[in-house]
């Protein structure tokens, strides 16, 4: 009897060894879900929906996008990293919920380097400081003297509270020594739509998000957080060299599963996507959105997010924000 029981535990303990690979060989057969933790139309849901559109076909299912935003894009990326490990539902993070929110939230309920697996990195955004078109300023230097002269009533609009365009607002506040006040909103499109009517007068955004609007003169330019000059933005300087040295930053898009996902689904997913961020087309509007496009490992997409979350550790410090 007991021999008989631990002949088929161990038939058992067999079976469920290879159903893992067998499972991953025959994914995906039904729909992926590829969740923004932003509301809909802004720069990470621009993003997230080039790259759907182009991997539906590659893997023969559907594939959506599901915007669950909110808490600065925790809400959506705490759902990913407790989602099945299963390869049907991943993220499109950014440099906002993947290295900055664990420095910044005091009570996040997820951790991105330990509760997600990185696929790859799609690539970089430039950041703009834009300021609505009304306003007297068309340089950093008009800005600072623009601030100083009026102390706290310049406004500064935010993709939400703990977002990267937040912590840069901050981070410029205290290497700029100017007082600012902090307006945010839940996700990228409102804070656009807001600051070209006039109800803020600043932001700190992607290129993604505001080059559509800083060609048709509805907000004007400054510069970019960039360490050195953008390749698609050339007019543009540095706030660096524009009279805050030192201050630099880069947003950042990244596909990423929950962790624990078979190697096998990452690899496919590896592949798939970077063969699409290598089509012309797909470059070309990623270059029209100020986006240089990577395409990485995922191992080399983890050491990057190794040292980003070091990177916004210091920043979160150096400004003092802090959430619950």
């Amino acid at each position: 009897m007991k021999r008989g029981f631990l002949v088929a535990l161990l038939a058992l303990g067999l079976a469920s060894t290879f159903a893992a690979p067998a499972n991953a060989q025959n994914w995906p057969s039904k729909t992926v879900s590829m969740v923004v933790p932003f509301t809909a139309g802004g720069s990470t849901d621009t993003v997230a929906r080039l790259i759907a559109e182009r991997l539906a076909p590659k893997l023969g299912q559907p594939v959506i996008v599901e915007n669950r935003a909110g808490v600065g894009g925790a809400l959506g990326s705490d759902y990913v990293a407790k989602s099945p490990a299963d390869g049907y539902t991943l993220l499109v993070g950014t440099a906002s919920t993947m290295a900055i929110a664990p420095h910044v939230y005091t009570k996040l309920p997820y951790q991105p380097v330990r509760d997600l697996s990185p696929i790859t990195l799609l690539g970089t955004a430039d950041i703009m400081i834009v300021v609505r078109s009304s306003l007297p300023i068309k340089t950093v230097p008009e800005l600072l003297d623009y601030a100083k002269a009026n102390p706290g009533k310049l406004t500064f609009a935010s993709g939400g509270n703990g977002s990267i365009s937040h912590l840069l607002g901050e981070y410029f506040k205290s290497m700029a020594k100017v007082d600012l006040n902090h307006v945010p909103y839940r996700g990228d499109a409102q804070m656009v739509v807001d600051l070209i009517g006039g109800q803020v007068d600043m932001a700190f955004g992607t290129a993604v998000a505001f080059l559509p609007h800083v060609k048709t003169g509805k907000v004007t330019a400054l510069a970019v957080t960039n360490p050195k000059r953008s390749t698609t933005q050339t007019q543009l300087p540095t706030v660096g060299e524009s009279g805050v040295p030192g201050y630099e930053a880069v947003q950042w898009f990244g596909i990423a599963a929950p962790a624990g996902t078979p190697k096998p689904v990452m690899e496919r997913l590896n592949r798939e996507i970077v063969s699409i961020l290598a089509m012309p087309d797909v470059r070309k509007r990623f270059g029209e959105m100020g986006f240089d496009v990577v395409g990485n490992t995922p191992e080399e997409f983890k050491t990057f997010l190794e040292a980003e979350n070091k990177k916004w550790k210091m920043v979160a410090d150096v400004s003092g924000t802090k959430l619950d």
